[in-house]
């Protein structure tokens, strides 16, 4: 992961989103209160949601694309 926020993106998100039905969404890898939240919280509660994502390695963000 980026070691810092400025060399991430704005927010997890890639557009498809699935927080409705699923407790952690199959895009970004975050929960629905993650997702409402995220303009609400913190550099350090940010980069921690992203570590978490990352390190679960589940989130299509982080899936390897199809060659």
């Amino acid at each position: 992961m980026a070691s810092n926020l400025h060399d991430l993106p704005d927010s997890p998100c890639i557009g498809v989103c699935s927080t409705l039905f699923d407790d952690i969404c199959k895009g970004c890898g975050r929960t629905a209160i993650e997702v409402s939240n995220w303009v609400f919280l913190s550099d350090e509660e940010k980069q921690a949601i992203w570590a978490r994502i990352e390190r679960e390695g589940t989130a299509m963000r982080f899936q390897p694309k199809n060659a």
